[in-house]
């Protein structure tokens, strides 16, 4: 990976806070992802880290603070416009298409790229076939990255767990983003397939060059692949530094375990 030195982040999130009534989910959060980077985000069930992933999406607007991408502000950017910027993600529950195939689920993810209108679509004029077909070769060409060839006409009903997870990034990644949310992706898979999972969260950022922020609870994977990790502990970052820092870090041992260090 190109050295990150000097590097102007690609996202930075600066004092961000949400409240829900008195309820404070984040409390001014504060950090830099920079181009090229995999940052594992990590906090027990209830630090904020879903929040904030939402704060991304456009889901919730923060009460406070500011999340910029490329330089430009997020706040009040329509969450439609969110994918259109570049931003991907994928959900901690699936959110697939059951009765549709694989490639047409990762086809569906591509379609916010298109600029055709309503009327072209009803028409099917020329730029709505060249669209479909650019789709259509860039699903193909996601299915076999992601080593689903095999079953990219299939049902995505008929489809074990694990695999269904991996069509989910595919979707993700058909928009072509610059930056992927991954929201538990190891959620419910076995030894083996958290193994591949690193090995593939990897390869996206290496030969796609995406940049990655990585939601998971699953530590040796985020402590193994993680170029950085933020800590957040009650909607508060306790911990940003390099995976082996954050892992002696008294209050993030103290946040899991309970108790010092």
């Amino acid at each position: 990976m190109t050295s990150t030195n000097a590097q102007v982040p690609l996202l930075r999130i600066s004092g961000v806070c949400v409240r829900f009534g008195g309820i404070v989910a984040l409390d001014g959060v504060s950090f830099d992802v920079l181009p090229g980077q995999i940052c594992g985000f990590i906090g027990p069930n209830g630090s904020g880290k879903t929040t904030l992933f939402n704060c991304l999406s456009g889901l919730y607007a923060p009460s406070a603070g500011d999340i910029r991408f490329e330089g430009g502000s997020l706040r009040g950017v329509p969450r439609h416009a969110i994918a259109a910027r570049g931003i991907g993600r994928t959900f901690q529950n699936l959110a697939l298409f059951d009765t549709m195939t694989v490639i047409e689920n990762v086809m569906v993810g591509g379609h916010c790229q298109t600029g055709s209108g309503f009327v072209e679509n009803g028409l099917r004029l020329g730029r709505v076939r060249r669209e479909e077909q650019a789709l259509q070769e860039r699903a193909r060409a996601l299915v076999e990255f992601l080593g689903l060839s095999e079953v990219a006409s299939r049902r995505v009903s008929d489809l074990t767990f694990g695999t269904r997870k991996r069509v989910e990034i595919a979707r993700a990644l058909a928009i072509a983003p610059k930056l992927l949310l991954l929201d538990e992706p190891a959620g419910g898979l076995n030894h083996e397939e958290v193994e591949a999972l690193g090995e593939l969260v990897r390869s996206i950022r290496d030969r796609l060059g995406v940049t990655i922020l990585l939601v998971e609870h699953h530590m040796n994977l985020v402590m193994r692949i993680s170029d950085k990790v933020v800590a957040l502990d009650f909607g508060r970052v306790i911990a940003d530094g390099a995976p082996a820092e954050v892992q002696r870090n008294p209050e993030v041992i103290r946040s899991y375990l309970g108790k010092a260090a």
